[in-house]
């Protein structure tokens, strides 16, 4: 980490590969069609690039690196929307993209689908929080940095996210849906 800092290239490149998946699945997860993820981790990586010598904990660098994609993606679906209200003023036409969503991908498989269900009956913090901890398995110190919350604010909206979660499934078996 001190060498990829320190503006060594080969413990530059032997970071991004560890982070890699991770950040083409945190793109996915938070909306990137499956042929702009490429372009965002690219963007991810020049950012981490330029900007890695300000980390001061390089302990808490995945936490950093998911702030970066997290803004990154961010910045990415703001262009996006720019540049589709560009078009649909100019043509009088929608834009949409060509490609399918992450959900959509993941809603091939059933098991997503049926967890994709449960989540979207959360709100927006708990059910960032839980996917970051429970399916992206960061710490909750790191989930909490990540997302800029105090540590105890994290593991308190956890572990409401986790009844809530837990109640949805309930909700579910009492309704007698299959998975």
């Amino acid at each position: 980490m001190a060498a990829a800092q320190a503006g060594d290239q080969a413990a530059y490149g032997a970071l991004l590969r560890d982070c890699v998946g991770v950040i083409e699945k945190v793109a996915r997860r938070q909306g990137v069609p499956a042929d702009r993820v490429d372009d965002v981790v690219q963007e991810v990586f020049i950012v981490i690039h330029s900007r890695l010598h300000t980390l001061q904990h390089p302990e808490a660098l995945r936490s950093w690196v998911y702030g970066v994609v997290r803004r990154t993606v961010s910045t990415y679906h703001r262009a996006r929307r720019a540049r589709a209200n560009v078009s649909a003023t100019a043509d009088g036409l929608e834009v949409e993209s060509p490609g399918p969503t992450p959900f959509d991908v993941a809603q091939m498989n059933s098991e997503m689908k049926f967890v994709a269900r449960l989540l979207a009956e959360l709100d927006e913090p708990r059910r960032e929080l839980l996917a970051l901890v429970d399916l992206h398995e960061m710490t909750v110190p790191e989930a909490a940095e990540a997302l800029d919350m105090p540590l105890n604010t994290a593991y308190s909206r956890l572990r409401k996210a986790r009844i809530a979660f837990e109640a949805a499934l309930a909700r579910h078996d009492a309704r007698g849906e299959g998975r």
